[in-house]
């Protein structure tokens, strides 16, 4: 309900109208009541969210949390004026750093910092964090808007949030058994996802580029809708994949792409052989790379390149991971092996 008794003139005539908090609360109650897990708390609008974790059967329970924002993809959205999707990526962001770990998110609170309050709008970036949520089976149990006039200009905002996972820690992920030999699994992405956006809107000029037509090279999407295809969430199927199979090391590729990410899974003294010919780049890459001319490496260093996340597995199990991965709705593939090496990553 909102607070009818509460309201002041004087914040208002500064910019900040606080019933128009109330109405978003309202706007955004059924979006997060789709999040609710066992577990978790159902009512909004208090000071803290509550979690009770169940640790049945846990012989040494880890909290594992992750937190990150939408970058500057938001852009792409105010030009777009689509709201709907963003959330998805602040959650994407978070729970898949989490599940690199191991771990099984229990919950995400999101904050979104804005110029001024327009309940429908706030209430449409929830709706994308509660689709986030239900996609990684998290509760969605609190967070945080702040309107702030002069400090954000009016039809903008930013949006950021963390998650918190749970894993018994006999069975963390921590790359400590990982040997020469293993196979390099590809889940491929669903595009740009939430990095590289900087790059990206240089390159296209975004805010005098047309973002709406219909191009042949990314099979009729816009470039619009293409950039703005949230983030595919892997929690799920990593989850699945750990219940039948060793996996022993996860990267999540985000800014920095292959070169940064993926030797943050490797130990000293190996390295992880890429095949350059076996990662199927998407179109929207290829486009990016020839509208800014840019290296090839620093493709690699910068983007996913249509690889969202590498899983690597023991040989033996690469061929289990590969259909338990595509019996959950995932096109992984094999794109390298673990090599003894310094590098930690090469492609070749």
């Amino acid at each position: 309900m909102i607070h009818e008794n509460s309201s002041s003139a004087s914040y208002a005539a500064a910019g900040v109208d606080i019933t128009a908090g109330y109405k978003a609360v309202e706007l955004m109650k059924a979006h997060v009541a789709r999040t609710q897990t066992e577990g978790s708390n159902c009512d909004i609008g208090g000071f803290g969210g509550l979690f009770v974790p169940n640790i049945a059967g846990m012989t040494e329970p880890v909290l594992v949390s992750g937190t990150d924002g939408v970058g500057t993809k938001l852009k792409i959205a105010f030009l777009m004026d689509k709201h709907d999707t963003v959330g998805i990526d602040c959650v994407a962001m978070c729970v898949n750093d989490v599940i690199c770990s191991g771990a099984a998110p229990l919950f995400f609170l999101d904050y979104i910092a804005c110029g001024k309050n327009v309940p429908e709008r706030i209430a449409d970036i929830v709706k994308g964090v509660a689709e986030g949520c239900v996609r990684a089976g998290a509760a969605l149990i609190g967070g945080e808007t702040a309107e702030m006039p002069g400090f954000y200009p009016v039809d903008e905002y930013d949006l950021a949030g963390f998650a918190v996972g749970l894993v018994d820690r006999p069975r963390v992920i921590d790359n400590t058994k990982m040997a020469e030999g293993d196979v390099v699994i590809a889940l491929p992405s669903s595009g740009v996802h939430s990095n590289g956006f900087s790059l990206v809107r240089k390159v296209f000029d975004v805010e005098n580029c047309d973002l709406k037509t219909p191009l042949n090279e990314l099979s009729g999407k816009s470039l619009g809708e293409a950039l703005l295809e949230p983030t595919k969430i892997y929690v799920k199927p990593v989850l699945s994949l750990m219940k039948e199979v060793d996996v022993k090391g996860i990267s999540h590729i985000t800014g920095g792409g292959f070169y940064e990410n993926i030797p943050r899974s490797i130990p000293d003294g190996l390295c992880a052989e890429i095949k350059r010919d076996a990662v199927r780049v998407l179109p929207l890459f290829d486009l990016i790379q020839k509208a800014g001319n840019i290296p090839e490496r620093d493709m690699f260093n910068t983007f996913n390149m249509g690889v969202g996340m590498s899983i690597v597995v023991p040989e033996k199990d690469a061929d289990r991971a590969l259909e338990i991965l595509k019996a959950q709705g995932e096109d992984a593939y094999v794109i390298g092996k673990i090599v003894k090496g310094e590098d930690k990553i090469k492609l070749i």
